[in-house]
């Protein structure tokens, strides 16, 4: 007999080889048809983190375990990941001979990497692809897991003729090599998978992508087939419908329906250009910030764009990403080298290097709005969201290790005030950790990322934030907690950051002479509450679909003569609004009324002010608010009260 612990500390004995499905049909027959997968933790697991089941492996040993159902991140990926084989039955059904790659569940949905050889695939061969997948999925064929000898499995693909799988296979320890067979096909995957195909029940493939083999530009180009399932036709249409809500929040269409942003070929791929609204946007973000970090004792601090390459040698970003970055450049002095910077926190170092430091002189809180050079591939790039050049709101804390907690809690105080502000209601704070398993990804010692680890945990719970932790999420020089931000229509986004570093101090022989005359290494806390101004403006956009906070918005009120006679009042209304630090402008275009008011609908401006004869006799405006929201006719003091208590609101 083993004995099996439930979430709820409940401890049940059971037969050695029982099922996660035999064990939640034994609770009750309707939890065992919505169970999708299973997280079993034995005992020899170090990371508490536990390992996803298919709900027919065998349970050997002693274990807790928990179930997961649709609404579970882990049963949405087990779902995905058994749809991507889906996908490829489906295509080997339809295209015999094709090989495959890799079929990962992502983020919202899967993906499969196929080479279709001279076939072209197009979008208009996906509807019979869609069709297919259901087809077979209505044929209830069991994922069968089965473990294969390396001898075997490179035979099994030698013989399809599938040189991406030999590849995959060469490269694994014999004796870990399992394969997933689900109706005619077969695949290597370590799985786990669903119970049989008859679970999902809607599909629909979303787009067509080229991907190199392994990512490496020097190999064959794959074509990449993206999906998307659910196991309710309705979840699927309500999908669709957020779908569609998006293409119209896109912050690119947005941005230049507003006149924010643009990008040039010229300039570069990657490189954003702000345009005059989009600069004062970002003015007035970044003055919001320095506002509020100074009430919290943060020193601005300017550092330059480029830094010699020793600089990077030393904070150990030029081994981790030196050769995925922008390469070094080269002065006329031999064997000079810099770098355009990935981070800003080398700089800060620096400058606390820059004089001799005392106990009484912590925290040190070095805040700079730092623009920082990383070189995504091109097919990464999309919009502001992931850009080659970006400024951000960065700030290095330099603490004695009783101010940790404190700092750290004061650092949360300010993301929170600042997701207040800006009306992000719907986040959890991740607990991004290293990996146990894999620690060569990092730099520092078990004893240092032990006490950093330690922290964050203690302030999250300090601050009784919702929390989930995240095992290899960590930067390589320490652990963070990243804000996971739901936008409007459900979407997640990871915005402020705050990370706990004991390693880059140590690298750069940072001290301080404590109340003891002995020379101490301070900690530093990383902290980003916006992450990047670019990021955080993109997905602000897409968020409030372009209708951005009063305070915020580039222009708060236009103002429309409804002919040429009356542009003289409008100009003087206009006058007035900016003199009540109202951003105002008046639209005398020789356009009809009609498309003016139009336009100023899709600029998204708060509020449309139109001024004709009566509005000119009675010194009044007739107002509308965004959305065509007739707000009446006032007189203009009213509507400068109006306006300025509502900016006073929202940032109260």
């Amino acid at each position: 007999m083993i004995n099996i612990t439930f979430p709820d500390g409940s401890v049940r004995a059971y037969e050695s080889g029982i099922t996660a499905y035999e064990i939640a049909n034994g609770i009750s027959p309707r939890l065992a048809a919505d169970v999708m997968a299973a997280t079993v933790i034995t005992g020899d697991d170090t990371t508490g983190k536990g390992t996803i089941y298919d709900l027919h492996r065998p349970i050997n040993e002693d274990a807790s375990i928990r179930l997961h159902k649709w609404e579970d991140a882990e049963a949405k990926h087990v779902f995905w990941h058994s749809s991507s084989h889906l996908l490829a039955a489906a295509l080997e059904a339809l295209y015999p001979g094709v090989k495959f790659g890799i079929g990962p569940a992502i983020e919202t949905g899967f993906y499969y990497d196929v080479d279709f050889g001279d076939k072209t695939l197009v979008e208009a061969d996906l509807k019979a692809i869609e069709d297919k997948m259901m087809e077979l999925a209505r044929q209830k064929n069991a994922f069968v897991r089965t473990e294969v000898s390396k001898a075997d499995a490179l035979k099994a693909f030698t013989e399809k003729g599938d040189e991406y799988k030999c590849e995959l296979i060469s490269e694994l320890e014999d004796g870990t090599i399992t394969f997933y067979t689900n109706g005619a096909f077969t695949d290597l995957c370590r799985g786990p998978h669903l119970r049989d195909t008859s679970v999902i029940k809607a599909v629909k493939l979303t787009a067509i992508a080229g991907a190199y083999w392994r990512g490496d530009q020097e190999r064959q180009m794959l074509t990449r087939v993206y999906g998307v399932s659910f196991p309710k036709k309705s979840l699927l249409d309500e999908y669709l419908q957020m779908m569609e809500e998006a293409k119209k929040r896109d912050h690119r269409k947005i941005g230049k329906e507003m006149e924010l942003f643009t990008f040039s070929q010229r300039v570069g791929q990657g490189l954003p250009l702000w345009l005059p609204k989009g600069a004062a946007l970002r003015e007035r973000l970044e003055n919001f910030l320095k506002k509020l970090q100074k009430s919290y004792g943060y020193l601005p601090v300017v550092t330059p764009h480029i830094g010699n390459k020793d600089l990077y040698v030393t904070s150990g970003h030029y081994a981790k990403y030196g050769k995925d970055s922008f390469q070094p450049i080269h002065t006329p002095q031999e064997g000079e080298e810099y770098l355009l910077k990935p981070m800003n926190c080398p700089h800060h170092c620096e400058i606390y290097r820059a004089k001799p430091r005392s106990y009484k002189d912590l925290p040190l809180r070095l805040a700079e709005f730092g623009t920082v050079y990383r070189y995504e591939q091109s097919g990464e790039l999309h919009g502001l969201t992931r850009v080659r050049s970006f400024t951000q709101d960065d700030a290095h804390l330099f603490v004695r290790p009783d101010q940790i907690k404190e700092e750290f809690c004061k650092v949360i105080d300010i993301i929170l005030y600042v997701f207040k502000t800006l009306d992000f209601k719907d986040y959890v704070a991740q607990v991004s950790l290293r990996d146990p398993n894999n620690k060569t990804k990092y730099i520092g010692s078990d004893e240092n990322w032990a006490k950093a680890e330690a922290a964050i945990i203690e302030a999250a719970e300090e601050k009784g934030l919702n929390t989930v932790v995240e095992y290899g999420e960590a930067a390589f020089y320490g652990p963070k907690l990243d804000f996971m931000v739901k936008d409007a229509i459900g979407r997640k986004w990871q915005l402020g950051t705050i990370q706990v570093d004991y390693n880059l101090p140590e690298r750069f022989e940072l001290e301080y002479i404590g109340s003891d005359n002995q020379k101490h290494r301070p900690i530093m806390i990383h902290r980003a509450p916006f992450g990047s101004l670019e990021r955080f403006v993109a997905v602000l956009l897409e968020h409030t679909g372009g209708r951005l906070p009063l305070w915020l918005t580039p222009d708060q009120v236009n103002i429309v003569p409804v002919s040429e006679k009356y542009e003289e009042y409008a100009k003087k209304v206009c006058s007035l609004l900016n003199n009540s630090d109202i951003r105002a402008a008046v639209d005398d275009r020789n356009e009809t009324l009609g498309k003016r008011i139009r336009e100023s609908e899709l600029k998204r401006i708060p509020f449309l002010v139109i001024v004709g004869e009566k509005e000119m006799n009675e010194n009044t405006v007739s107002v509308r608010r965004q959305g065509g929201i007739d707000a009446g006719t006032m007189p203009v003091d009213e509507f400068v009260a109006l306006v300025s208590n509502e900016i006073k609101d929202q940032l109260s």
